[in-house]
């Protein structure tokens, strides 16, 4: 109606470690990022929910009844969120939204879960007062992702989105809710996430069954030992014990959650001892645990983690429910600028090879000091942003295009950049898009 709402954002998170312990009721380790969602919203003095999403292009409008859900994906998160406040005591009436984020999507950095934070502070604070505490926030994007979405996900997620805190880790336990932040500023290593640009769909997918998995493996044990409620709960001697009665599958992946509920901890005394050699290894541990045990990652994850060996990176692993997404990586300072560049040469040979790793643009940034990254995608993928000196590749709709050269002080003084297709493309100086002052480049199709 041309007037202004009110606005709320969520960020996205990382986990540093503790990967699907979380619906174990064991340990994790994530923490907010400076990407995430940002909704405009006001009510409309009806009974209908009106929505844009401005990524998806998508207009969708729907009832708060719970025959009213809608069929668009992206809408029945917003949805499974007034429905669960409802059930909360929330006086959810009818409102105008429109919404837009830049996590990327799919991209193991739970998108859904800052999403959902999002509408759930806005319901919150627009219709309940704010009688619903953060705890129980928490839970609405949860029960959300449980009832509306069919994803049987842990808590995590939605913790870190909602309890984030700059500059820290939070040290979670899943089946308390006990948390603790770790002031994370590690002096001589970034943090580095790497997209694989493999997008992860989770609604229908293979996660639920690791989770029926691990409730199997936790009911044979608990017949043993009665003390055992969940895997969290259960030690290698344990499992050991049963593995007679367990299918092999159900067996590995047990395996794996024992492990990463011990690795979570051993993290975070080598973090506040300083020691990030350990923390590295144990990144490592959680990477091959997914690969070979879990079977959660793929071969463009598994790729880069072995690109990071061969830099002589301090850690890496897939992050986040698996089947494609990010890899985070724990970079000696003195090897950022080598890593990023061995990854994107690498890269490059495999899709020329066609063995499957077609991923590229390449997203990294340092999650704590805020450095902007090497590439970033835009929009239909046929523009890029490169930072000043940077050295990085992007995929343009198909188009390797190559930056060869440093980026000068100036934001057109650019050495060089070829298209390895042999496409032209154009400099503009500066861009609208970000506050860094950046290179615009664009292919001409």
């Amino acid at each position: 109606d041309g007037t202004t709402g009110s606005i709320y954002a969520s960020p996205g998170r990382i986990n540093l470690i503790g990967e699907h312990t979380d619906y174990n009721n064991g340990f994790v380790f994530p923490g907010a990022v400076d990407k995430g969602i940002m909704a405009e919203i006001k009510p409309n003095g009806t009974d209908k929910v009106c929505a844009y999403s401005i990524d998806e292009k998508d207009y969708v409008e729907f009832g708060l009844k719970e025959e009213d859900a809608p069929r668009a994906s992206w809408a029945k998160y917003i949805f499974g969120v007034c429905r669960e406040m409802i059930k909360r005591g929330v006086d959810v009436k009818g409102f105008n939204t429109a919404f837009a984020g830049d996590v990327p999507l799919g991209a193991g950095m739970s998108s859904s879960a800052a999403l959902e934070s999002t509408f759930a502070y806005a319901l919150n604070d627009l219709f309940g007062d704010n009688k619903v505490d953060k705890f129980e926030l928490a839970k609405v994007g949860q029960a959300t992702e449980h009832n509306y979405v069919g994803v049987n996900c842990g808590i995590m997620d939605q913790f870190a989105s909602v309890f984030g805190k700059a500059g820290s880790l939070i040290r979670l336990d899943c089946r308390s809710l006990e948390y603790q932040y770790f002031p994370f500023k590690p002096q001589g290593y970034k943090l580095v996430l790497l997209n694989t640009c493999v997008k992860h769909e989770l609604v229908g997918s293979p996660y639920n069954e690791r989770r029926l998995s691990c409730e199997r493996v936790a009911e044979v044990i608990k017949a043993k030992h009665p003390e055992v409620e969940s895997l969290r709960d259960a030690s290698f001697e344990m499992l050991e014990e049963v593995k007679a009665e367990l299918k092999p599958e159900d067996y590995s992946r047990a395996k794996y959650v024992i492990g990463e509920v011990v690795r979570v901890l051993d993290v975070c005394d080598a973090l506040e001892a300083g020691d990030y050699e350990t923390v590295g290894k144990k990144m490592y541990e959680t990477h091959f645990g997914l690969s070979k045990d879990y079977e959660v990652s793929c071969e463009e994850l598994d790729f880069l983690v072995d690109v990071a060996i061969d830099c002589g990176v301090t850690g890496s692993r897939m992050m986040g429910g698996g089947f494609g997404g990010c890899t985070i990586n724990l970079v000696k300072e003195e090897l950022y600028d080598i890593f990023i560049a061995e990854e994107g040469d690498a890269a490059l040979i495999e899709n020329a090879e066609n063995k499957g790793a077609s991923f590229f643009a390449l997203h990294a940034f340092d999650t704590v000091e805020h450095d902007a990254g090497v590439a970033h995608a835009l929009g239909n993928r046929q523009t890029a942003l490169l930072q000043h000196g940077a050295v990085g590749r992007a995929r343009l709709d198909g188009h390797i295009a190559v930056l060869i050269g440093q980026l000068g002080e100036q934001a057109g003084g650019v050495t060089a950049v070829q298209l390895l297709s042999g496409q032209v493309a154009c400099f503009v100086p500066g861009s609208e898009f970000l506050d860094e002052c950046l290179v615009l480049i664009v292919v001409e199709q």
